[in-house]
């Protein structure tokens, strides 16, 4: 995504344009309200920033609002959290209209066996064990501050908020999660997992196609939005 947009942003500019993002995703992995700063190299009004740059971006990729930010703002080192949310659906047949969109798990799910392995995950933790080999991050200690689970029909929504991610850690989280909806483990492995600070402990990383970063968020006084449309798509 990053690419793309400095792509469309230099088309528009006229000029090269650098980026930081807030979060980074992996290929297959959905971004819904990522936040970036970038220093204007031209003087624009905001709404300008983002019709003229859509202009130039894949259809699959678009601006939805732009602020001007005093010039020490920095995407990611302000954010005070970031959001993920996984969107699954249980059923014997694989997903057809949802493809790329959805996770998707053959066997029955025991949402309050999920629900009981979460509660060994919340808090301050070293997350070594569902921390991807390739991780770049300084340190693998990270606060996961929520992870709901609800179910609608046949779907499933995992919602994740911490002060951020490792690399492959919601996946490989959701890996175990399912492990444990399924029978295969009970809710107390997840601690022990945990406790393991070694990746080969955990269950194998869970498919990217319906994960989606829902965004950071920011100290009110920041005045960023948290929230666009795309969240209310989204069960």
């Amino acid at each position: 995504m990053q690419d793309h947009l400095e792509k469309a942003l230099a088309q528009f500019a006229a000029q090269p344009v650098r980026t930081v993002c807030a979060g980074r995703t992996d290929t297959g992995v959905h971004a819904i309200n990522q936040v970036v700063h970038l220093d204007a190299p031209v003087a624009r009004d905001p709404f300008s920033w983002v019709r003229g740059t859509n202009r130039y971006l894949p259809d699959d990729i678009a601006l939805q609002w732009c602020r001007p930010m005093a010039p020490d703002f920095h995407a990611r080192n302000h954010a005070r959290g970031r959001r993920y949310r996984y969107l699954l659906l249980r059923s014997p047949v694989r997903p057809a209209l949802e493809t790329g969109l959805v996770g998707w798990a053959f066997d029955s799910l025991n949402g309050d066996a999920m629900r009981a392995a979460t509660t060994h995950l919340l808090g301050e933790h070293d997350f070594t064990s569902f921390r991807a080999a390739e991780c770049q991050a300084a340190t693998p200690v990270k606060t996961l501050r929520a992870l709901d689970i609800v179910q609608r029909g046949d779907y499933w929504r995992f919602d994740f908020d911490a002060s951020a991610f490792l690399h492959h850690m919601v996946r490989n989280i959701m890996g175990c999660l399912l492990a444990v909806g399924r029978g295969q483990h009970p809710p107390g492995w997840m601690a022990e997992v945990l406790a393991a600070r070694d990746r080969t402990a955990a269950a194998p990383t869970f498919a990217p196609d319906g994960l989606y970063f829902a965004g950071p968020y920011y100290d009110p006084t920041f005045g960023l939005p948290d929230h666009v449309p795309a969240h209310d798509w989204l069960p």
